[in-house]
């Protein structure tokens, strides 16, 4: 199946006062890669000007709905009971954003009907990807 998932969400940018602003931002999960979520900031919510991606494992983004998780570049926790904290991670800083919890469970729902838990794995093409990295090689 080649369903994709977008969706379009209102993040609020936390930063130091009166800095915090609301962003347009972008969710999507692939069934070519059923472990993994993305979202993606426009190029006008960056220091840089270049939009910027993060994906990180949809488990991680589920637990983090419900307790704080997160040992590496991305961490997730519950902000009470309407907003979800991601804090983003990287050499060049750290990011932190509020999301509306609810619309990450509608997005969570829809991916878990498109590839349920559990069953991953049989939606990877191993064959294929192995090929594309011996090519690349």
């Amino acid at each position: 199946m080649s369903t994709v998932i977008n969706q379009a969400v209102q993040v609020r940018l936390i930063a130091s006062a009166p800095l915090e602003r609301a962003i347009p931002a972008g969710l999507r999960y692939e069934p070519a890669d059923p472990f993994a979520v993305r979202i993606t900031f426009p190029a006008t919510a960056s220091l840089d000007g270049a939009e910027v991606a993060w994906t990180f494992a949809r488990d991680l983004l589920a637990t983090g709905l419900n307790e704080p998780v997160g040992a590496g570049d991305v961490h997730v926790w519950p902000c009470g009971t309407d907003r979800t904290v991601l804090e983003f991670h990287a050499l060049e800083g750290m990011a932190m954003i509020q999301i509306d919890t609810t619309e990450l469970r509608l997005f969570l729902r829809h991916s878990y009907e498109l590839v349920p838990a559990g069953t991953e794995s049989g939606h990877l093409d191993v064959d294929s990807d192995l090929a594309a990295l011996l090519r690349d090689a």
